[in-house]
């Protein structure tokens, strides 16, 4: 990601172009991590994609983002301008399945019919998460046996092409919820 702190105008087109040309002689994966948000940021990181990750919320605004970010995929990216196509594949974050349940969010099969792109990971609403942004880290790395974790290794290991059955969180239970329900907060 870009400092947040200097000139977004400080980035060209082909200063970009020429970073990621040099790139490519050197390595097999090059990813470009983009601000949420239709801006010259996410245009200038998606120019020259091969492929994007489109990750998304289950939530409307978030969702109205994607599917913004797909339509600028197919129209502004160099390949679409070669009438070719970028390989897209969708990432839903911060999915709570009480919340889906309650109408609070989106459901999973609201968001794939919305944006029609192939899923490639569900992660789910953690604590761990914020606790790894709070120090600093990623939660793969602070945390790599929690679900959030465990959800990105396994989009990861998709999108190298290995066949992951996907994990669909679901509400989880422990004795003590299951002998005494509680109405969910």
């Amino acid at each position: 990601p870009a400092s947040q702190t200097r000139d977004k105008d400080a980035l060209t087109e082909e200063g970009v172009a020429k970073v990621i040309a040099e790139l490519r002689t050197k390595f097999d994966w090059i990813l470009c991590d983009s601000p949420a948000g239709i801006e010259r940021g996410a245009t200038l990181a998606m120019r020259h994609a091969d492929a994007a990750i489109i990750v998304t919320n289950p939530e409307v605004s978030s969702v109205r983002d994607s599917d913004r970010i797909i339509g600028l995929l197919d129209a502004k990216t160099a390949k679409a301008e070669r009438g070719e196509a970028v390989d897209k594949h969708l990432l839903i974050t911060r999915y709570h399945p009480a919340r889906a349940a309650r109408g609070e969010m989106l459901s999973i099969e609201d968001v794939l019919e919305i944006l029609s792109v192939p899923l490639i990971g569900i992660i789910p609403e953690s604590e761990e998460v914020l606790r790894a942004s709070n120090i600093g880290s990623p939660v793969t790395l602070s945390n790599a046996l929690s679900a959030p974790a465990r959800a990105y290794f396994d989009a990861a290991r998709r999108l190298k092409g290995e066949d992951v059955r996907m994990h669909v969180p679901s509400e989880s239970r422990g004795i003590f919820n299951k002998l005494f329900v509680r109405k969910a907060a």
